[in-house]
């Protein structure tokens, strides 16, 4: 039984993404080692992940929903690293993954990494180029979509080999060091079918319906809601108005996060200019099929 990394995350419903999470997760890590906290207890939730360690919660609206869940999850982080040497946690459409070209998966990389480190991994946001991919998403998302915007503000800290309490969202730790390893990405799933983007945004603007308060009311991200929409189509066009960039080196990203690094006023967090690039990268096929 391996020690070396535990995942966890919470979900409410989105079956598309928790597939896509069990199977590199579960495959990766063994299924004994994935946390899954069934918002909701939704009976798919628990069915897609058997064999992992689910717990049900109540999934009564809630304006604090946010703050809720963050202090939930840093409980349960700092709890697991008792018994793990790094803990991954994040959103269920949001997957770290090491470059093939290192010769390592996630798992292989952490267990030659000594424990009291956070990592952050660059972000990358994975979407669908309605203009040019015509092949459905099926078990793996990587090869039918392979363009990734620069996505800052997802490079967030988010494998931990010690406790360092994370913001709403996950964005920002109360750690001083920044380690940012030349091959890890985390890839944000969102946008990675127009199809499954539409459904999962209709979910949420269920759910800010049912609790019935005003973005100023609630910790909950201002895209929940349905007046920060927009036109879903036309989201989707806009990606092919990006830049598109040559090659795959992300080094000069990497040295702007550490050039830039520097605590969050007075809050403990420490933090990274976010600026947006506006610029597209295509994954080499070396990314095929790892998610």
């Amino acid at each position: 039984m391996q020690t070396t990394a535990a995942a966890l995350t919470m979900v409410r419903d989105d079956a598309f993404f928790l597939e896509k999470w069990l199977a590199y997760y579960g495959e990766m890590f063994g299924r004994e080692n994935c946390y899954v906290i069934n918002h909701g207890r939704g009976e798919t939730v628990a069915r897609m992940a058997e064999g992992c360690n689910v717990i049900g919660l109540p999934g009564d609206p809630d304006p604090n929903f946010e703050r809720k869940r963050w202090r939930l999850l840093n409980g349960m982080v700092e709890g697991l690293l008792g018994y793990y040497a790094h803990v991954v946690v994040g959103d269920v459409d949001e997957i770290v993954v090491m470059d093939p070209e290192t010769g390592h998966t996630l798992l292989s990389w952490l267990k030659g990494k000594a424990r009291r480190r956070v990592y952050t991994p660059v972000g990358l946001d994975v979407f669908h180029r309605i203009d040019r991919e015509d092949a459905p998403v099926g078990d793996h998302v990587i090869g039918p979509r392979r363009h990734v915007k620069l996505l800052p503000y997802h490079s967030k800290p988010c494998v931990l080999g010690r406790p360092a309490q994370l913001s709403r969202g996950g964005h920002y730790a109360k750690a001083e060091n920044l380690n940012a390893p030349e091959g890890m990405y985390l890839l944000h799933l969102k946008f990675c079918d127009f199809a499954q983007y539409v459904a999962a945004m209709d979910r949420r603007n269920r759910v800010i319906e049912e609790i019935g308060v005003g973005v100023k009311e609630t910790s909950i991200g201002r895209h929940w809601f349905a007046e920060a929409r927009g036109e879903d189509r036309a989201v989707f066009e806009a990606f092919a108005q990006l830049e598109e960039r040559e090659g795959f080196d992300l080094a000069w990203l990497r040295r702007d996060m550490v050039k830039s690094w520097k605590p969050r006023g007075e809050t403990g967090f420490w933090q990274f200019d976010r600026p947006d690039y506006g610029v597209q990268y295509r994954l080499p096929e070396r990314f095929d099929g790892i998610v």
